[in-house]
């Protein structure tokens, strides 16, 4: 193998080449120890894609501990659709996708991380660049809104439940399709940026309490994410998963869905021991890669004699590492990187006027006319306390009145059930002899002998029914099927 070395104050670089046929194999702990480095976070190793390069930069302490905040240049799309999120160990700007005009698509994500990993200050800042570039903000805080409260009234549509995210994810995928029949008319096959349409991005903040087993929506939440991320991207509509692990029980359980997210956008923030083996498992890190584990602080350890003299700053804590991470779906998947300061130093005891700032003055964007039809009357009532509660006692309804399997969880998929109230909605729509209101069509479906459902259900079928061509509106108020 053949080796250059340079170096530059205090840093010193290694250039690496192996012989054709003999790829370039590392233990990341080993070669620290090789070269008596007790902080393993001012190595970074980089393999090139032949495995026959690699570059080993040392630095006398990590490059990462300071950073600044972000600039508004920062936050504005570039020709590329890119921001940049912070900076790489060797000072150049880490850039993520927001959306590929080369191909006209929205970009699915996906941001890991465990607790204080920083997860939830890096979901603010992508929010406040959704909102400077005119983004239509969905974003789902399972956190009760704690993880992001800066973010009320800075998004399009902020929930805070399990009920109020199925809402916001059938919502979702009803625009979805509405935009999928519209460009298919125009004969569009690709979405072009604000003409005319907003893009939109739906973000699940601690996905894994939709997702993971044992969660009561889990299989409605996992068939909406998957519907979403087929039938979106080309029609504009983003989607991200923000989670505290990437084990595939945590989302849904999903290969399909797994499969399709990791195409997109990977952030790796802080991760948990055994996460590693999974990442590669699960195709998230190419068989070969290391990533350098990234300690809570920076302070390295250090053995100490009992008789030693212990000096006064003996517990102070070390600089701490939030935001540092891997942009695994980047162009340099193995250097270490880290995300831009956001926020104030310290906690303030209300929301945080530097967080505030970033997402600027202006209204958040909002849908189209079109999307908003669609998005029926969950959108419409999300401001809506009371009539948001209506709609989540109806979800909560039909959830309670399923049968249960075995193991718990409701029989059938949600599709089924779905399309089973649509065949009774249409049935007593067919019965009737004039159009009918939801009220009238609510007493009918409840008398045909099937289960006892709520006026929210109705309402929420009714809007996918005429966005599907099957019921129009007769007049305000009054539906009627299509064949009348």
């Amino acid at each position: 193998m053949s080796v250059l070395a340079a170096a530059r104050d205090d840093v010193v670089e290694l250039m690496l080449e192996s012989p054709q046929g003999t790829p370039i194999r590392y233990d990341l702990e080993a070669l620290c120890s090789a070269l008596d480095i007790a902080d393993p976070t001012r190595v970074v190793v980089e393999v090139d894609g032949s495995r026959r390069r690699a570059i080993v930069t040392i630095y006398p302490s990590n490059p990462l501990a300071e950073m600044p905040p972000p600039s508004l240049s920062d936050m504005l799309m570039d020709r590329q659709g890119r921001i940049v999120v912070g900076r790489y160990h060797n000072g150049r700007p880490a850039r993520r996708r927001m959306f590929d005009p080369s191909t006209g698509s929205a970009v699915r994500a996906m941001v890991f991380g465990t607790t204080g990993a920083g997860k939830s200050r890096t979901v603010q800042y992508l929010l406040a660049c959704e909102k400077r570039n005119r983004v239509v903000s969905w974003y789902g805080d399972l956190k009760g809104g704690q993880s992001a409260p800066e973010a009320e009234g800075q998004v399009d549509w902020r929930a805070t439940t399990q009920e109020q995210v199925i809402l916001m994810l059938r919502s979702a995928v009803a625009v979805a399709q509405e935009r999928q029949r519209r460009y298919s008319a125009a004969g569009r096959n690709a979405f072009l940026l604000g003409r005319p349409d907003p893009l939109i991005s739906v973000r699940i903040d601690e996905a894994n309490r939709l997702l993971e087993r044992g969660a009561p929506y889990r299989e409605e939440a996992t068939y909406l994410v998957k519907e979403l991320g087929r039938t979106g991207r080309s029609v504009g509509i983003g989607e991200e998963l923000d989670a505290q692990a990437s084990h595939l029980e945590e989302l849904g359980g999903s290969d399909t869905l797994r499969a399709m997210l990791k195409e997109g956008e990977v952030t790796l923030l802080r991760w948990s021991s055994g996460m590693m083996r999974q990442l590669v498992a699960d195709g998230l890190l190419p068989t070969g890669d290391q990533l350098m584990p990234i300690p809570k602080s920076l302070q390295p350890r250090v053995l100490r004699s009992q008789f030693d003299v212990l000096g006064g700053d003996e517990d102070d804590d070390g600089p701490g590492t939030q935001g540092m991470g891997y942009l695994l779906s980047g162009p340099h998947p193995t250097a270490m990187m880290r995300h831009f300061r956001i926020g104030s130093i310290t906690p303030t005891p209300g929301l945080d006027p530097e967080i505030l700032a970033l997402y600027g003055d202006d209204e958040p964007a909002r849908l189209e006319e079109a999307s908003q039809q669609a998005a029926g009357e969950a959108y419409a009532a999300r401001h809506d306390p009371a009539a948001m509660d209506a709609l989540f006692q109806a979800l909560q309804s039909d959830q309670e009145q399923q049968p249960r399997t075995a193991g718990g969880g409701p029989s059938g998929s949600p599709r089924r059930s779905a399309a089973r109230m649509e065949e009774r909605i249409v049935s007593a729509l067919a019965g009737a002899d004039e159009p009918l209101s939801a009220d009238d069509i609510l007493a009918a479906v409840n008398a045909d002998g099937g289960r006892e459902v709520k006026i929210g259900s109705v309402r929420t079928t009714l809007t996918a029914l005429v966005d599907s061509g099957d019921v129009v509106r007769a007049a305000h108020g009054l539906y009627a099927p299509t064949s009348n």
